[in-house]
Order: structure tokens, then sequence, then C-alpha cells
């Protein structure tokens, strides 16, 4: 149930909310001191009647606010309460006339001047409380309006954020594969090749996966722990092509925990090896750059290795991915880039908004 559905006041805390008591009081505290100005009896006396006559009424409209639970379709509640309302006000005043006149007096309806004050007070009240009662509906249901059109907008940003997780964790399910698979292929061709240093291999690969899948699930990371990961990615790039594979890792120290997402970095590098080193026969170099430029984080792979074939089209899979987790992350103020390097090679930019405070 929705909090607001939850925290809706029934019964007296209904009828009586702060707003209604202080509203009446007002009200009939106005109306009740320019009345007693033409009373021959004390002021105050037609100030406390009005004020005792307009909170009466104020708690009959909101009885009939809740009660009867059902009516018939033909009796708007409404309807009801303005009925109700406007026909208490002659037998609240009665009441008060009755129980005013002190024991052994005549009855007030021989009293001219208290007929009169009797009259007065009961006209005014008929004549006003149904338009105070309409009034406080009009403004119920202009409430009632926004609170709908709130909770309709909070449920629908609610959507929105579950729809947005969704297709992050989708797109989340699609890099993880993808980056574990092609890194499980390459020790599995060191393996078949009888490379002694397998073992060595598997047991850094082992230790790589053990600190990377936990974190493949977060919506973010930081950049610090993209670099730790980077690193540990090109040490077992490079025992598996020791003289293939040369690298450079850079990262400063004010962009180490700004914001981004998971495999960032990761991908990059991944993409350098796998389409730009591992395919040639002399391997190459990547160098890795990570620094921040004012409110924008910049990150920067470029290899020497095959570089851009004209059979390429678009940013391949890895990188289509990791653009639309940064839009998700960042909005539409992110930007990936990948242009050739003369006289070989790659370079891709990835550029986004310095944000901090990543878990």
């Amino acid at each position: 149930m929705p909090t607001a559905a939850r925290d809706k006041p029934r019964g007296l805390a209904l009828a009586f909310n702060g707003q209604r008591v202080t509203f009446t009081v007002l009200f009939s505290f106005f109306w009740g001191a320019l009345l007693g100005l033409g009373w021959t009896s004390e002021w105050w006396g037609a100030v406390l009647r009005f004020v005792a006559l307009g909170l009466i009424l104020m708690a009959v409209f909101g009885l009939f606010e809740q009660w009867p639970g059902r009516l018939p379709r033909w009796l708007p509640r409404w309807v009801l309460q303005v009925a109700a309302v406007a026909a208490c006000v002659p037998v609240v005043t009665l009441a008060m006339w009755i129980g005013s006149t002190e024991p052994g007096a005549p009855p007030f309806w021989e009293d001219g001047e208290r007929v009169a004050g009797f009259g007065t007070l009961t006209g005014l009240g008929v004549l006003m409380s149904p338009w105070v009662a309409l009034g406080a509906l009009v403004r119920q249901k202009e409430a009632l309006a926004r609170e709908q059109a709130l909770s309709l907008e909070l449920a629908r940003s609610e959507m929105e954020r579950h729809a947005l997780d969704a297709r992050l964790g989708l797109l989340q399910a699609q890099v993880a594969p993808h980056f574990l698979f092609n890194t499980l292929a390459n020790v599995q061709a060191l393996v078949d090749g009888g490379s002694p240093q397998a073992s060595e291999v598997l047991r850094q690969l082992i230790a790589y996966l053990r600190a990377a899948v936990p974190r493949l699930d977060d919506v973010a990371t930081t950049l610090g722990h993209e670099v730790e990961l980077v690193r540990a990615y090109l040490e077992l790039m490079r025992m598996r092509m020791p003289d293939r594979l040369h690298y450079s890792l850079h990262a400063d120290e004010a962009a180490l925990g700004l914001r981004c997402p998971p495999m960032t970095v990761l991908t990059l590098v991944e993409n350098a090896v796998r389409h730009g080193i591992d395919p040639g026969e002399d391997g190459g170099r990547i160098d890795v750059d990570v620094r921040r430029e004012a409110d924008r984080c910049c990150v920067t792979v470029t290899d020497d290795g095959r570089g851009l074939r004209k059979t390429d089209r678009g940013l391949g899979t890895g990188l289509a991915a990791l653009q639309e987790r940064l839009r998700l992350l960042f909005g539409e103020s992110v930007s990936l880039s990948v242009r050739p390097r003369g006289p070989s090679g790659v370079v891709a930019i990835v550029q986004f908004p310095a944000r901090a405070g990543a878990p």
C-alpha cells in the first residue's frame, strides 16, 4: 500500500485536523466579534457562541465525510455533508439558548432580545455554513487531486527506476559473459599449446575473477577499482604473450574515486587486446590514461596494433554496451569515440561527468 494511503488520517484525526480547526476558529471568531458589536449582552458571549457553533458544525461535516460507509448512488456524499451542516445550525443554536437560560428564568422565546439574538445567529449560520462547507469540499477536492498527481508521479518515477535497473542489469549480463568467455578462451589456447605458464596464468585468472566477478552486478564502481582490474588483466595477457604485449598504465590520483559503470576501462583495454594486439604477429603496446579534467573524466586507451579495418562497422558489442551503460548512469553528457592512430593502431576515448561516491 502506498505511504500516502497508509498515512491518510481517519476518524477524529480527519475531522479535527489542524488546518480545519484553525480556519474554523478564526472564521467563527471574526464573525462572532462582528456580531457581538450589535448585541446588548456581553460581547464575548457572541464570540464564544459563534466559535462553539463553528466547531460543532465542523465536527458534523467531518462525521458525514466518513459515515455512513456506503451511500445510495443517487445521494452524493457532498450533498449529505452540506445538508447535515445546514440542518444542524438551528438545532445547535436552540440547544445553546436553552442551555444558557438560568434556572427559574422564563424561556428565551418569551424574551424579545434573546429571540432576536437566536434568530440572528441561526439565520447567519444557515446562510453561511453551506457555502463554507462547499468551499471546504472544493479545497479538499483540489488537495486530493494534487495528492493523486503526486502519487502518480512518484509511481511513474519508481517504474522508470525499475525499468532502468532492469535495462542496466541486462547490459551487465551481456558484458560479463563477453569478457569472461574471451578470457577463458585465451587460457584454453595456452593450455592446449602446452605452455609451462598455463598453471601460473590460471592461478592469476582465478585471483582476478575472485576480485572482479562480485563487482559485475554493481550499478557503479570507482575508477580506482577499474584501474586495479585493468592492471590484473594486462598482467594476465602479458603472461600469455610476454614478447608481444607491452603496456603502461597511468591514473591521476584525483580520478581514482570517481564513479563509473563496472568494466568501463576494462572493456576498452580488452577490446584493444582482442582486436589490436592479439591478431598481429608482432603484438604491440597499449597505453592507458585515466585523468580528471575539471568536472569531466577522460579515459584514453591507445594501441599500436592492427588498427581499424574497412569491414569494421560501428562500435561492436562490447563498446556499444559500454556506451549504453554510461548513458544510463550519466545521461546524454557522455561520449565514446574510436578513431585510427597513425601509422597504426586505434585510440579509444571515453568522457563522462566526474562524480564521486560509488559503492
